[in-house]
């Protein structure tokens, strides 16, 4: 009886302890901000339209942190705000989010988030970007905001020093309608200029995008005339870039948005432990893991990381240890991850995708750099605009 009551007792203290521990942990919320999308017309019944994109990764991803955080004593909690297609996004940031939370993980696109980016203040609250690849938004001066995916300059350079390893010089660059594809032939051609390839022709793609027609006659008719090494597609729509290969008049390969792509993440990765969060992504979550996952679950293990390693929930104290060279971030690539001081950009290596398959990771073999051979990717600290 008195052991019994002297175990009885022990097990009540231990209880107390491990509430007054739970109790005293250091909490970080982390807010997951996006807009609700509208379906696109279906081009493909292979590839149906995912609305989470982003916030699957993003509860992986506070998961993950949790799990360390029962170590140091540290609970990371996700608040979710998610704008209805018909939403105001600068107004539900102001009402919901500015000044109430430190750190905010934004997958919108580049108009929305410059909207939130002009009412945030930095002083009171970390943007991480993770959805868009605009080039102008990496060219702002000031910390407020840190980009987690690749650029389109990076993507762009990452499949031009593929092409000059294998020697394919000579480009037919084939343009889409949209703005993005617009942006995205820019980044090509500043990535041809860079590595010394030559863009024997440009033409942008005007014709109908009816698969069955486009299939029989406009692709041959299209590519015809030209003595070229690689077809180069912008077509981030994916209206009609899919169409591209097997039909051009010559037998050439195609890259871009579509064929080879440069890719932060892809189903078909598995090596420096990729294989392990894709099963668990899967098993937990029902589908493969996409970019945007991925975009949002980089920015909440990079808060995680800076937490751990500064023992802090303060904005002043893991901001600074984001942009330090001691932080490094793992992100199943080979290589640890770091954010680039002068324009908040995480550098990281591409992935050089087929649809089912993974070509080879960029930064390639051979291209050096003074500092970090993943500075060759996007826009080095030199060609931007501030230091």
């Amino acid at each position: 009886m008195i052991v019994r009551s002297l175990l009885l007792g022990i097990s009540m203290l231990s209880l107390t302890v491990f509430v007054a521990q739970a109790e005293q942990k250091q909490e970080i919320e982390i807010v997951y901000f996006t807009q609700e999308k509208t379906a696109p017309p279906a081009l493909s019944n292979l590839d149906p339209f995912i609305q989470d994109k982003g916030e699957l990764g993003a509860e992986l991803a506070i998961d993950d942190n949790n799990t360390t955080g029962q170590f140091t004593g540290q609970l990371y909690k996700l608040n979710k705000v998610i704008v209805p297609i018909d939403g105001d996004v600068a107004q539900e940031f102001n009402d919901k989010i500015a000044g109430k939370f430190s750190f905010v993980v934004a997958n919108l696109p580049a108009d929305d988030l410059l909207k939130i980016i002009d009412a945030n203040k930095p002083e009171h609250t970390l943007i991480f970007d993770a959805g868009t690849t605009d080039d102008s938004l990496r060219q702002r001066c000031g910390s407020d905001v840190l980009h987690i995916l690749p650029s389109r300059a990076m993507r762009a350079d990452a499949l031009a020093q593929y092409m000059l390893k294998k020697r394919w010089a000579k480009w037919f660059l084939v343009i889409g309608a949209s703005d993005e594809d617009k942006l995205f032939a820019a980044a090509i051609k500043r990535s041809a200029k860079r590595f010394g390839m030559k863009i024997v022709a440009e033409k942008a793609w005007d014709h109908t995008y009816d698969a069955r027609r486009t299939a029989q006659s406009d692709v041959p008719v299209f590519t015809q005339g030209v003595d070229y090494d690689i077809l180069v597609v912008a077509d981030e729509q994916g209206l009609f870039g899919e169409y591209l290969d097997y039909r051009t008049w010559i037998p050439r390969p195609v890259i871009g948005t579509q064929g080879l792509i440069a890719t932060s993440w892809h189903r078909a990765h598995e090596q420096w432990g990729a294989v392990q969060i894709q099963n668990r992504f899967k098993e937990q979550k029902g589908r493969w893991m996409e970019e945007a996952d991925y975009g949002a679950y980089l920015a909440i293990r990079a808060v995680g990381e800076a937490a751990t390693r500064t023992q802090s929930s303060q904005l002043n104290d893991i901001k600074p240890y984001l942009l330090s060279d001691k932080f490094a971030l793992q992100g199943y690539k080979g290589r640890p991850l770091s954010f680039r001081t002068w324009n908040g950009q995480l550098r990281q290596p591409l992935l050089l995708a087929a649809p089912r398959s993974l070509v080879a990771v960029a930064p390639i073999e051979g291209f050096l750099h003074p500092k970090t051979e993943l500075d060759t990717l996007g826009f080095d600290q030199p060609e931007t605009k501030f230091k």
